[in-house]
């Protein structure tokens, strides 16, 4: 307390009880995948498709990566995160060996461009009889496409200042030359035009099913994304390419999925939004799903079949995995209804068609497995039309409901980070008590839980029963919360009779 010595007026702050909690964004998603460029295992923070493209470059033939986050912003989404795997194997330098006068079969010096990559297999080494002739020395031209000749006249296979090694070493831009011949070499190299060859470009390295798993510790992979709190969603899409390269099985598939739903049930912060394998019918995708996988997870989704889409590249259409796009309609449904509302009934933007159009009686099949279904309906275009986890516990079944748990918790978690080290005694348990239903309250307002009242959608607990003398002695405190939250209405039902008209109705 402060001293006071004369009189006077004086003003002092002091701490108001309960402090507000503030809602978690619920609206960031993860891709990882393949691109042209940018930096390998870093999660890099994306905002917008040209963002995208500076950092990583354009759509990439035997990639979906750049797909997905097109798809993503597309479709409502704002903020993500992309994480290139592999990288490339560097480009190769172009090479040709200039073979000895005496024995053509022998190779005398080596020429290796000096910039990697197929330009330097359009560079031309050409060896003639030298302005001053002699068994040793000759005249070397270094020819290339839109670039000055490079003239060397009287150089020498000896050592010294007239030495060709020397020569190049100091003056060319375009090669460097290597003796690899017998020691001592006395004369020239035989006269004639080398062109180089054997180079290639920068190409993405083979991938195994690790590289897209990674470790948390080294940072690498969706494992990396442990050091990134905000992400709320994840996608891996060039999975399915990896696939189709034939570079991965299905056994290979459903060992990366499988690690997804590890590391979202691990952080408990976000859902992993898996994609099926191309090609496959209903009966087929369900079998897949239910026989093959059998994933039971409340942190996962599963969305088919996959859409047609524009691709640049082919200059034609082409089929994509749907989880890019669904993540953005995740993220619109977010910021236009809110996380307790289910993101289906939602148009697809960007999709051209499907890659099988399914009937009713199939998504009955379906919808019960988990599967949500992608549908086109006609005069209503293509549209979103399942919710569901898969997690075979029917309290979790719906995706909204993980969702807004998601939210809630993170929210209080964050929110109340200002609890720790004060004094543990009926004074914070009402401060804290206060300030989670001040929150809980207004998401009731907002509609995300049921109930005609806050007393019907939720409760919170925190007195002598939830913490008694040895919880508070060994410096915890216990709250208990309950909430009621709004389930979708999956199924609307309409119950018709007829009746003779004139009679009394009641309401």
């Amino acid at each position: 307390m402060p001293t006071y010595l004369s009189p006077g007026v004086y003003v002092e702050e002091v701490e108001a009880g309960a402090r507000p909690i503030e809602g978690v964004g619920t609206s960031v998603a993860a891709f990882v995948g393949l691109a042209e460029d940018g930096p390998v295992n870093e999660p890099m923070l994306i905002t917008n498709w040209s963002q995208f493209t500076q950092t990583f470059g354009e759509f990439m033939d035997g990639s979906y990566l750049a797909h997905a986050v097109y798809g993503y912003f597309l479709n409502g989404g704002g903020t993500c995160y992309v994480v290139r795997i592999g990288g490339d194997q560097p480009p190769t330098a172009a090479k040709a060996e200039l073979p000895t006068a005496k024995d053509k079969s022998v190779a005398g010096y080596r020429v290796t461009a000096l910039e990697a990559g197929t330009a330097g297999n359009q560079i031309r080494v050409e060896v003639s009889e030298a302005s001053e002739p002699s068994e040793d020395a000759f005249k070397l031209v270094i020819r290339a496409p839109g670039k000055p000749d490079e003239v060397y006249d009287n150089v020498t296979v000896k050592k010294g200042k007239d030495s060709v090694v020397t020569k190049v070493k100091a003056e060319s831009k375009l090669i460097e030359i290597v003796e690899v011949g017998p020691a001592n070499l006395e004369r020239a190299p035989a006269k004639g035009t080398q062109t180089l060859g054997g180079s290639e470009v920068a190409r993405p390295v083979a991938l195994a099913p690790d590289d897209y798993v990674g470790d948390s510790a080294d940072r690498t992979g969706f494992s990396g994304l442990e050091a990134v709190d905000t992400v709320t969603m994840l996608s891996v899409p060039d999975l399915m390419a990896m696939y189709q390269a034939g570079q991965i099985d299905l056994e290979g598939v459903q060992a990366v999925q499988s690690a997804m739903l590890a590391h979202c049930e691990l952080m408990g912060d976000r859902v992993a939004v898996l994609d099926a394998p191309p090609g496959l019918n209903a009966q087929q995708v369900s079998e897949w799903r239910t026989d093959k996988v059998g994933y039971d997870s409340k942190y996962a989704t599963l969305y088919w079949p996959w859409v047609k889409v524009f691709d640049p590249v082919a200059g034609q259409a082409r089929f994509v995995p749907p989880s890019g796009h669904i993540a953005g309609v995740w993220a619109r449904s977010d910021e236009e209804r809110g996380v307790h509302k289910a993101p289906a009934n939602e148009i697809l933007r960007g999709a051209l068609g499907l890659e099988i159009n399914i009937t009713k009686g199939e998504h009955d099949q379906l919808n019960p497995d988990g599967i949500n279904c992608i549908r086109a309906f006609p005069g209503r275009g293509i549209r979103v039309w399942g919710a569901r986890t898969l997690s075979s516990d029917p309290a979790w079944r719906y995706l909204n409901v993980r969702r807004l748990f998601n939210y809630i918790e993170e929210s209080i978690l964050e929110g109340t980070q200002w609890v720790v080290f004060e004094p543990n005694d009926l004074d914070l348990w009402m401060r804290v008590k206060r300030t989670i239903n001040a929150f809980l309250t207004r998401t009731w307002r907002d509609g995300a839980l049921f109930g005609a009242s806050p007393e019907e959608a939720f409760f919170v607990k925190c007195d002598e029963e939830t913490n008694p003398p040895d919880v508070v002695d060994a410096g915890q405190l216990i709250v208990e919360i309950g909430v009621a939250p709004v389930k979708p209405a999956e199924f609307v039902v309409f119950r018709i009779a007829q009746y003779s008209g004139g009679s009394d109705l009641s309401e």
